[in-house]
């Protein structure tokens, strides 16, 4: 935990299966000194937080309550997970229109206690509503980051990893733009310790098809995905709350990124104290760049025909 004078206080807007499981691996990971469950059914808030203060006794002395909009006050971090579950077969794109009424009631509170922390997204889809809250909320874009492709690139790692039988740590790979189906795998920079990937053009098209689909395959088998979700938050705010300056393949909004602009998508970016610090350019190939900007199109399509 970062040695401050202040209490590092981390808020999760949300308490069903990706926030209760956020929520408790920040606990286990000792990530903050204050942890505060919000959620429209106060019970289950409640029933989580009494839960987790439970086992304090194995752990170290966070203080964990269920608490109010009031106390997004004092926080570093608000995650905000709740939204509508995503369905059996139902696209990310599909949430969007019963997302953005939960939002604009949840952006709206938050805004009443919070100026100056970071909101990180989580809801589906989370390019679109991570928009939406920059630009119900006003704030700088540097502090309304997505989770955004973050997951997407662990879990292509994993399966190059698993295909090649290396380390998937040791893997370094890409997935940008929509957390979702017109995502891309950036093929012509993936590399194990600087040297290209020996698979054929059927193993690239296997694991790139297992990667955008993983989502759906653990909704149709248990019907929801948390887990790796809860560490891929658990990493991004363990980059802001130390200031590490990592790169993270998180949503923000774009700036002339091979031209694309104005749309909210998933991208390295260096991560510090502050949120975003800065996007990094990659040098993608024309193909890359062609399925970049279409994948940005989608999303502004859809955009455009929603009133935010």
């Amino acid at each position: 935990m970062p040695l401050t004078a202040k209490k590092t206080r981390v808020v999760v807007i949300g308490v069903g299966a990706v926030g209760s499981t956020t929520a408790y691996t920040l606990l286990l990971r000792e990530r903050m000194d204050e942890l505060v469950l919000i959620d429209a059914n106060n019970e289950k808030a409640l029933g989580d937080a009494l839960d987790m203060n439970h086992g304090l006794p194995f752990l170290g002395q966070s203080k964990v309550w269920a608490g109010t909009y009031e106390d997004c006050r004092e926080a570093d971090i608000i995650i905000i997970t709740a939204g509508a579950a995503q369905r059996p077969g139902e696209s990310r794109i599909d949430l969007l229109k019963r997302n953005v009424s939960i939002y604009e009631s949840i952006t709206t509170e938050v805004l009443k206690y919070n100026t100056d922390g970071i909101l990180l997204i989580a809801s589906n889809p989370v390019d679109i509503m991570s928009y939406f809250t920059w630009k119900r909320s006003g704030w700088p874009v540097n502090r309304i980051i997505g989770s955004g492709t973050l997951l997407d690139s662990a879990r292509f790692r994993y399966l190059i990893g698993e295909k090649l039988q290396i380390d998937s740590r040791s893997v370094h790979a890409h997935i940008i733009g929509e957390h979702g189906d017109s995502e891309l795998p950036l093929w012509s920079l993936a590399n194990i310790a600087g040297t290209e990937l020996s698979l054929s053009d059927e193993a690239r098209t296997e694991i790139f098809s297992n990667t955008k689909d993983a989502a759906y395959q653990i909704i149709k088998a248990k019907g929801a995905t948390y887990y790796a979700i809860a560490l891929a938050l658990d990493r991004i705010c363990t980059a802001i709350l130390h200031n590490e300056a990592a790169v993270l393949n998180v949503s923000t909004l774009l700036d002339d990124y091979h031209g694309v602009s104005g749309v909210y998508l998933g991208v390295p970016c260096i991560v510090d104290r502050n949120g975003v610090r800065d996007v990094l350019k990659l040098n993608i190939s024309s193909d890359e760049k062609e399925l970049l900007q279409q994948s940005a199109a989608k999303l502004k399509e859809i955009i455009a025909s929603i009133a935010l």
